[in-house]
């Protein structure tokens, strides 16, 4: 069977008509989100997602986070790493830990297909930098493996450059797509999630957003009441 391959839904397209969290009355908080509750809330960032789901044994893909600001007036933007435990395969991370800065989109896929998305990052930054001669790419992951078929590595050049290319802004497809097509959690189907907040700093209003690649172990509680898997 052929894969469903290099398909290229922008963070604004519609996605899929499906309630979130909020919408079933859980309320994490008192803070405002953003008009999308979405990292896309942040002003200047993008995602873009690339699915690869053959039916059967495939299901995988490409989550691109792209800030806007990065081109030919500026190259670099403030960042930092935070790891929460190193049992990860974090491409480019000693560099942005080292100088502070990210020069590239963050790119999230399946372990085993980190180092040709990492590659295929190169490829796009080479493209927009012809003179440049360091680059670092930033490319993180979880294993999909108990969903999709790690192993055969399907995520190619071409999926990781879609997905940047194809980032934009407004609301982002959340759920099985992207890198979160194989991920699991809490003994449930994981996946891509986003959510924004609106914070005051300085007098002002700024907004802070976060995405994730939903893929961990552990037992779902929500307002106390722990939610084990029906069987």
């Amino acid at each position: 069977m052929g894969e469903r391959a290099s398909r290229r839904p922008a963070a604004g397209s519609p996605p899929r008509a499906r309630a979130r969290v909020r919408d079933l009355g859980v309320v994490l908080g008192d803070l405002p989100t953003g008009p999308h509750n979405a990292v896309t809330d942040v002003p200047g960032v993008l995602v873009g997602h690339t699915t690869v789901d053959d039916g059967a044994e495939l299901h995988t893909g490409v989550t691109a986070v792209v800030p806007s600001q990065l081109g030919p007036q500026r190259w670099t933007l403030p960042a930092a790493v935070y790891r929460g435990n190193g049992y990860g395969k974090l491409v480019g991370s000693t560099q942005v830990d080292e100088l502070g800065v990210l020069e590239s989109p963050v790119v999230l896929t399946a372990t085993l297909s980190v180092f040709r998305a990492a590659d295929a990052v190169l490829t796009y930054l080479m493209g927009r930098r012809p003179d440049a001669v360091s680059l670092n790419p930033l490319v993180g992951e979880t294993n999909d493996g108990h969903l999709s078929d790690i192993r055969r590595r399907p995520v190619t050049e071409q999926h990781v450059l879609d997905a940047i290319t194809g980032a934009a802004g407004g609301p982002v497809a959340e759920g099985c797509v992207g890198a979160g097509t194989g991920t699991t959690a809490l003994g449930y189907k994981g996946g891509i999630g986003t959510s924004s907040r609106t914070v005051r700093a300085g007098g002002e209003p700024v907004t802070v957003g976060a995405l994730t690649q939903s893929n961990f172990g552990g037992v779902l509680t929500v307002r106390g009441c722990r939610c084990p898997p029906t069987s």
